[in-house]
């Protein structure tokens, strides 16, 4: 499975600042009935976004939100904890969510994120407080350098694994670079027999 490329991203941000945002409020578990990506993107926040009836929020971040200038979460510390489950990151990028920023971000949301072609990225405890300060602030992630650029306010670097790195650079998920290596792979195993 390709994932979609990613090099660099200019953006305005949306901001939730709420703590320990689990993978049940991103995507409730009652959407959780099928193994396609399809269609999880109105799923994604749905609590947040509709109230019981289905109508929306008025006190919602995401009213108003166009997912062809807003694509980076910055939410508050412990984001993508409770259960495993792939449905979470499926969600947010077909909302049209692209990076997710924080100051810790949950292990398997993020190996799940990084798997999947959404960015997990991982800001000190400042630059967390400045970005929470400034809805819809624009900012470029650039995954090349590993950097993080607020207009008009500087640069901060990040960190993101080499590898999930390489495989969001070019396109692909693990398996798929994997199967990639196949050849040189076997040549390996050949010689060694």
């Amino acid at each position: 499975m390709s994932i979609k490329r990613f090099d660099r991203i200019t953006s305005r941000t949306i901001i939730l600042a709420q703590e320990n945002i689990d993978t049940d409020q991103i995507i409730p578990a009652r959407f959780l009935t099928t193994t396609s990506r399809g269609g999880l993107g109105r799923s994604a926040f749905y609590d947040w976004r509709f109230d019981e009836n289905g109508r929306p929020r008025n006190s919602s971040v995401f009213n108003g939100v166009n997912p062809a200038t807003h694509q980076i979460l910055v939410t508050g510390s412990n984001f993508g904890c409770g259960s495993s489950r792939e449905h979470a990151p499926w969600a947010l990028l077909e909302f049209g969510i692209r990076v997710v920023v924080s100051s810790d971000i949950a292990e398997i949301f993020k190996s799940n994120a990084l798997k999947n072609g959404l960015l997990p990225v991982t800001v000190d405890e400042e630059t967390h407080r400045r970005l929470l300060a400034a809805p819809g602030a624009e900012m470029t992630i650039d995954l090349e350098t590993e950097t993080l650029t607020i207009a008009g306010e500087g640069c901060s670097k990040f960190r993101v694994e080499p590898f999930a790195r390489r495989c969001l650079l070019d396109g692909v998920d693990p398996l798929e670079r994997i199967l990639d290596q196949l050849p040189a792979i076997d040549a390996y195993e050949e010689a060694r027999a």
